[in-house]
């Protein structure tokens, strides 16, 4: 063995208080690496378990799959950011127009759901996977905590109400997303919303409390000054901004109309969500970073898309 390598090797070992031939010997055992067992293929192609006889359901279930593994890439490089010692502005650039390109993805696949399943198949197939709902994505929930303050995902109608010392709990309950299952009259929430919240709520607070200081805007402005006015950067984080909270979102705004407008009537989404109300950008001006857009952007938000 090289001398060099040897020692590197010790100096790896010996920081963790482990014997290096202890693991050298382990290696000899180790069986060699191929594809299908480092991608766990098979376990990854046994996941697509269908709740109907619908061929097109399959379709529906994989490329769901496909967008929770980019979400979870995408709250890597996130990650990355938020837990960096010495950020930069290259590195900050470099990590946002990778998560722009995983949304750009996302945005250009939804033509594989609008375009890739029989419409009176996905009506049918659907009823049966009620209450669930698409709505329900834990992970895109966690892209926008760690995206932006809190306030920015208020529901446009309370965002006046609430402010950065308002408790997580009040805050909350009133997330742009709560309207798809609830009413702010009455209270009652759906067995959709229920539900959601009974699994991930708990776990959504404890997420929020580390990304009050560390998401991707108060990154951005916790750098120097001169920083802050990196073109490269401000170009990089508009186009996130805009990429996630009009491109993505009307993609996915489009392919639901395309099979819930039925004669010209709106259906529920699956869950009974009240998915107009939550997701065109018109309604609820989701924005992550507001103060880099005029003031005429911020007024048209959402319109003419």
């Amino acid at each position: 063995m090289d001398s060099e390598l040897e020692k590197a090797l010790e100096e790896k070992y010996a920081a963790i208080d482990q014997d290096v031939d202890a693991h050298l010997e382990g290696l000899l055992h180790s069986k060699p690496l191929n594809y299908w067992d480092y991608i766990q293929t098979d376990a990854l192609l046994s996941l697509q378990v269908q709740r109907t006889v619908f061929p097109d359901e399959k379709v529906f279930i994989m490329y769901h799959q496909i967008s929770e593994l980019l979400f979870k890439m995408i709250l890597s490089e996130i990650e990355q950011i938020a837990e960096h010692k010495a950020l930069t502005t290259a590195i900050f650039t470099d990590k946002i127009m990778r998560i722009s390109r995983y949304f750009d993805v996302l945005t250009s696949s939804f033509s594989i759901m609008k375009d890739g399943m029989d419409v009176a198949q996905y009506n049918k197939f659907r009823k049966t996977l009620t209450p669930g709902s698409g709505f329900q994505s834990a992970q895109y929930r966690k892209i926008e905590f760690a995206s932006t303050e809190l306030t920015n995902l208020i529901d446009n109608r309370f965002r006046d109400t609430i402010d950065r010392n308002s408790s997580y709990e009040n805050a909350f309950e009133h997330l742009y997303w709560q309207a798809a299952g609830k009413d702010y009259k009455t209270g009652k929430k759906t067995y959709t919303l229920k539900t959601f919240e009974a699994r991930y709520k708990a776990e959504f607070i404890r997420f929020t409390k580390f990304y009050y200081q560390n998401n991707l805007w108060c990154k951005f402005k916790g750098l120097p000054e001169a920083d802050q006015k990196n073109a490269d950067l401000i170009k990089a984080m508009r186009h996130y901004d805009y990429t996630v909270n009009i491109k993505w979102v009307m993609a996915h705004y489009t392919t639901a109309n395309h099979y819930l407008n039925i004669g010209g009537h709106t259906a529920e989404a699956t869950g009974g969500s009240e998915w107009v109300k939550y997701m065109h950008p018109k309604y609820q001006k989701r924005i992550f970073f507001p103060d880099l857009w005029t003031e005429e952007e911020l007024a048209h938000w959402g319109h003419d898309v």
